[in-house]
């Protein structure tokens, strides 16, 4: 039974029978989804973790909201407790 690959770009999984796969000269395979997935990351260079719609972008987004929540309550937890 064939299994669902992962964009290389956006990391959408990809049904079988779909999407493109990429080899370079180095024999390292990418899978992806459409051709804009593919323009974007060979053409274009640009990176996943800065592109609003990927899953990388979503995935950085939440450690990073994360991160902000943390350290604005680390200056609400200090001082005395009072009774």
């Amino acid at each position: 039974m064939p299994y669902k690959r992962v964009c290389a770009f956006c990391g959408r999984e990809i049904e079988p029978g779909t999407g493109k796969m990429y080899v370079t000269r180095d024999g390292r395979v990418y899978y992806f989804c459409s051709s804009k997935c593919q323009k974007n990351m060979l053409k274009l260079g640009r990176i996943p973790r800065k592109i609003r719609w990927t899953e990388a972008y979503r995935k950085e987004k939440t450690v990073r909201l994360h991160l902000l929540q943390r350290r604005g309550n680390e200056g609400k937890n200090t001082g005395i407790a009072k009774a």
